[in-house]
């Protein structure tokens, strides 16, 4: 009864083919976004910014990217700590170096960078796919792991081979509290994830999800190979790009190459295939999962193991999160392939027919 779309006219095409065509959806994200503005500040402390909302926002942007190329284009891809690598130094340097560079400019020159490395390893997916084109995507992994611990260039000849940034702040409002950051990368995923959103929905979006059902096809009906993936390789590193500038300015604020190693590609690739391949609402569920699973875990399993007077040590926790996490890999596959973003469509279908039966 609450979910029912009785009464909502569309007699225009624009209302037609709107994001949200139904009047609940706008009600529900505004909510959310109100929420997310008011409400949040008030009742979240210094931890919960720094280890759940702030990694949420920025895992859940550069799952965006990895949807895309993944989900919506069907380029399997393990190269995204990497380009998440490129978008951070290389916005790194362009913030030290540049004298009064905008740390917003920074970030976008970051993913232009990470974009251009993108396009460069996406070449091979013009002529391989499937397990090859992730083995073509892992060099990527592997190329720029080694760049970023060898060339002291990019760490701006750092003896520690670490690299830090400090005195932030963006339209001249210094960054300086876990608040701040919070509100600033909440800005950076709305406005990515609006764009994500509006490019799946436009004719570059269909040709990347034509080409992803069958590529041959695709090319028989006009679509051209050459153009759709290296777009869904360009547009995903640039979003890929970006989250790694905030992951290393706003979340991390000092890092080295491990921080983007190839644990951070699985992860991502882990995210979507939990929240959902093609799916821009799978990304979030995705990131949330990711992180508070482990959170959940470290509080809870100790907690059990006290109740029945087991010591369960931290190792046994992070081995216990692999093994979930590879657990519900495989049963995601199995039994829902689409994640945890169709068990929200089911959902929502559901809503639309109670309480009729039929």
């Amino acid at each position: 009864m609450i979910y029912r779309e009785n009464g909502q006219f569309k007699t225009t095409y624009q209302a037609d083919q709107q994001i949200f065509p139904i009047a609940q959806d706008r009600w529900f994200l505004l909510g959310l976004l109100l929420f997310s503005l008011v409400a949040v500040p008030l009742i979240a402390d210094e931890y919960m910014f720094r280890a759940i909302l702030i990694p949420f926002l920025i895992l859940s942007l550069a799952a965006l990217g990895v949807n895309i190329l993944v989900g919506y284009c069907g380029q399997i891809s393990l190269g995204s700590g990497a380009f998440m690598a490129v978008g951070a130094y290389a916005a790194y340097n362009t913030y030290v170096r540049i004298e009064g560079m905008p740390m917003i400019v920074a970030l976008l020159a970051g993913g232009f960078f990470a974009t251009l490395v993108g396009i460069f390893f996406g070449i091979p997916s013009l002529r391989v796919k499937g397990l090859y084109l992730a083995v073509a995507t892992l060099a990527a992994q592997f190329f720029c792991d080694w760049a970023f611990l060898r060339i002291s260039w990019f760490t701006n000849n750092s003896t520690s081979g670490s690299v830090a940034v400090s005195n932030l702040s963006a339209l001249g409002i210094p960054i300086d509290s876990p608040f701040k950051k919070y509100l600033l990368c909440l800005g950076f995923l709305i406005v990515f994830g609006v764009l994500a959103k509006n490019l799946v929905r436009s004719a570059i979006g269909r040709e990347w999800m034509a080409i992803r059902d069958m590529d041959v096809a695709a090319a028989v009906i006009g679509i051209r190979p050459v153009y759709a993936k290296l777009s869904a390789f360009a547009v995903s590193s640039f979003i890929i790009g970006v989250a790694g500038g905030l992951w290393g300015f706003v979340h991390l604020g000092s890092w080295e190459p491990a921080a983007f190693s190839i644990d951070r590609s699985f992860q991502l690739l882990f995210m979507v295939i939990i929240g959902g391949l093609g799916s821009i609402m799978g990304s979030f569920f995705g990131a949330a999962f990711i992180v508070i699973l482990p959170i959940f875990l470290n509080q809870f399993l100790p907690a059990m193991g006290a109740l029945v007077g087991v010591e369960i040590s931290t190792a046994a926790v992070a081995h216990t999160e692999v093994m979930l996490f590879g657990a519900l890999i495989v049963w995601f596959l199995i039994v829902e392939p689409h994640g945890l973003a169709r068990l929200w469509s089911i959902g929502k279908q559901k809503l639309r027919l109670w309480p009729f039966p039929h």
